[in-house]
């Protein structure tokens, strides 16, 4: 058991330390994530997201109303 407790301690502050790494030294940086996606963005495919998002919206919405409406009871 004080075995497995030691591993799972070492594995973790490596991963940790790993981590903090990458962090550090800019390894998740993306500067041009978000200009790339607009420049290779066709007009189809901002609509089919616009289209999503209206989609979206819509559910949410309906599910307001039907939580909303959940609490109902008609008198006796």
């Amino acid at each position: 058991m004080i075995a497995m407790i030691l591993i799972s301690t070492l594995l973790g502050a490596t991963g940790l330390v790993a981590l903090l790494w990458g962090v550090k030294t800019g390894q998740f940086d993306d500067k041009s994530k978000f200009i790339d996606a607009a420049r290779f963005d066709s007009e189809k495919d901002l609509q089919d997201a616009v289209l999503m998002e209206q989609k979206r919206k819509a559910f949410e919405e309906k599910k307001k109303k039907k939580k909303k409406n959940d609490g109902y009871r008609p008198a006796d």
